[in-house]
């Protein structure tokens, strides 16, 4: 089919050029993209269980020599192949045509290994034309939350909260570049000296970013914050001990009564997960519009409308920004608007529409604590160009935003929810708030794990309890409060 079976091989000892075969029409570079897509792939999630099993080892170290042989072979398949009608095939076919092609190369040129060095080889050159090449192993590991690689020869992984290293290279910086490049064409962007940042995802969502040369030194750098194949859930999150079993309830009553809600934490803390979490809550009858940079919010409800920010073109123009997309939501007839990271003007833009109707919205930013997260919102606001008193901007934030999720990760790689926090009003230029649940360290045990647990700070009736009774959900309230018990520890594993 890919006329291949006609063209001659050259025998052992022969060079691995054009000569190579009889049809050079096949000619391509070396990972040519073929048009088919790349497969699905399984993402991670942001909070995982403590006790989940150990990882299994990532790839082992290999050789110069492995890497020369697995070149010449690459070679000789790219010169046997028809990419064009490779691209027509679905994943499964194209796989076998490939390893059929490259076992008999291996028997003409007599290459000596092992059945296990051989399948280890062919998987190898399949995911190098089918897929994201060396990075397919870790994509579809399900306990792998991030995915770092510092040029073609260091990647490393986060696996239960911890960074370590692995074994896991590239042939160069080149073929690093073309799965830089593959990546973020499929969502119509691209990365190269004169765009050297990019901010794309994965057809399963997940976040990534990619930053290459002039800018890039070392060689062009891939992050990918991956997601969980099944996506979480709060009762997940109690059973993690991220939050307590009445702390879920809350956090339920908060997402069903439509409070205007900020997630709080730092990078890699689990705000989106947790974002993802509080959305499961909401009535499957309510609109829902999504502005987002890269989009990765995985919502459940029928009703949703994801929108994506676009970058400039060649010519500096086209561009659309967060703040242009939460304008036009003004316009679409939302019911919830829900901003996957609030960094920038679009502050102002978000707020003006949680307090006029919009009740519900959500966004994350970055803070440390649900003090300096209200801090940030104004200075995201004054940062926007806008002239207004700072007593204005801290009114305004008053009456848009009920409550404040603070999520943390810790310093044994655990993720928590440390803060649930109301919004109650002004006294002169200070914004008054009130903690409704905390989470306090208690100490560590013999494997360096913390342990804490999450406690009541005694406040009987939160703030939006009239919201809740115009929901029919204070007596659910009233049984979670009630249930909160300062010394029921939730034990950190």
């Amino acid at each position: 089919m890919f006329g291949k079976r006609g063209s001659t091989i050259a025998p052992a000892g022969a060079g691995l050029g054009r000569s190579a075969t009889t049809n050079s029409e096949f000619g391509a570079p070396l990972l040519a993209v073929p048009t088919q897509p790349a497969p699905q792939l399984a993402p991670s999630p942001d909070l995982r269980s403590p006790t989940a099993p150990p990882p299994p080892p990532i790839d082992v170290k290999r050789g110069e020599d492995y890497f020369q042989t697995k070149s010449r072979i690459f070679g000789a398949l790219i010169e046997a192949i028809d990419l064009a009608q490779l691209a027509r095939l679905d994943v499964e076919s194209a796989r076998e045509e490939i390893r059929d092609i490259v076992n008999e190369i291996i028997a003409i040129r007599n290459v000596v290994m092992s059945i296990a060095e051989q399948e280890e080889l062919l998987e190898d050159i399949c995911n190098d034309v089918l897929g994201y090449g060396p990075l397919e192993p870790l994509l579809a590991r399900d306990d792998i939350a991030d995915i770092m690689v510092n040029g073609a020869e260091r990647t490393y992984i986060e696996v239960q909260g911890k960074v370590q290293n692995t074994h896991v290279r590239f042939r160069d910086n080149a073929q690093l570049l073309n799965i830089c490049q593959r990546i973020v064409s499929q969502v119509g962007r691209r990365v190269d000296e004169s765009s050297p940042i990019c901010d794309a995802r994965l057809p399963d969502g997940s976040r990534v970013n990619v930053i290459v040369g002039p800018l890039a030194l070392d060689g062009p750098t891939l992050t990918i914050r991956k997601f969980k194949k099944d996506k979480l859930t709060l009762d997940q999150l109690v059973r993690f001990g991220s939050i307590s079993p009445e702390g879920a309830e809350i956090l339920k009553i908060i997402g069903r009564v439509r409070c205007n809600v900020l997630i709080s934490g730092g990078t890699g803390s689990g705000k989106t997960t947790l974002l993802n979490c509080l959305t499961r809550y909401i009535d499957e009858d309510e609109r829902i519009i999504t502005c987002e940079d890269a989009a990765e919010l995985q919502l459940q409800q029928p009703h949703t409308v994801r929108l994506e920010t676009r970058p400039p073109n060649l010519e500096g123009e086209g561009q659309v920004t967060m703040r242009d997309l939460v304008k036009n939501c003004l316009r679409m007839r939302p019911e919830r608007i829900i901003v996957g990271e609030v960094r920038g003007p679009e502050a102002f833009d978000l707020l003006q529409a949680m307090n006029t109707g919009h009740d519900g919205s959500m966004g994350t930013l970055h803070a440390n604590s649900p003090r300096e997260a209200l801090s940030r919102l104004e200075s995201m606001i004054t940062m926007g160009g806008y002239s207004l008193p700072s007593k204005t901007i801290r009114e305004m934030v008053c009456t848009s935003v009920d409550v404040i999720i603070q999520a943390s990760r810790l310093r044994d790689g655990s993720r928590r929810i440390t803060h649930v926090t109301e919004v109650m009003g002004m006294e002169g230029d200070v914004i008054i708030t009130q903690d409704i649940l905390l989470y306090d360290i208690l100490g560590e045990d013999q494997n360096k794990r913390l342990i804490g647990r999450h406690r009541s700070t005694g406040i009987g009736r939160p703030r939006f309890w009239e919201r809740a009774r115009y929901f029919g959900e204070e007596n659910r309230l009233a049984a979670a409060i009630d249930a909160m018990d300062v010394d029921s520890p939730s034990r950190v594993a």
